[in-house]
């Protein structure tokens, strides 16, 4: 690496890259353009870590998007957080390509959709 006048390093064309960016701009690239797949990323900074570890968005048809839960008590509770939820999504899908597509959300009982 050379040394920058401020200090800063300047990074060689032969050395080696941080592997997080390079994999972020390949991500970038193939994932696919859908509400679905936009969703999917900003789940868990919506919902909260504890919620996205319950429930995962698996479908979307004409803008509602289905989330399946790990139980039937999961998917009540979600249900009546639509009302925080809904606007919450919608706020972070604002700057991207699908943000008046999303209609509504629907919560399932599934656990076999969230098993890793």
């Amino acid at each position: 690496m050379r040394r920058l006048g401020s200090g800063r390093r300047e990074r060689g064309r032969d050395e080696p890259h941080p592997l997080a960016s390079a994999l972020e701009s390949v991500r970038a690239e193939v994932a696919p353009q859908t509400l679905l797949a936009s969703v999917q990323e900003i789940w868990p900074q919506v919902a909260g870590a504890t919620v996205a570890a319950q429930a995962d968005p698996v479908s979307e048809r004409e803008g509602v998007v289905t989330i399946a839960c790990r139980s039937a008590t999961w998917a009540q509770e979600l249900d009546l957080m639509q009302g925080e939820l809904l606007p919450r999504m919608r706020e972070a899908l604002a700057e991207g390509p699908f943000a008046d597509r999303l209609e509504g959300l629907r919560f399932t009982a599934d656990a076999a959709r969230t098993e890793d």
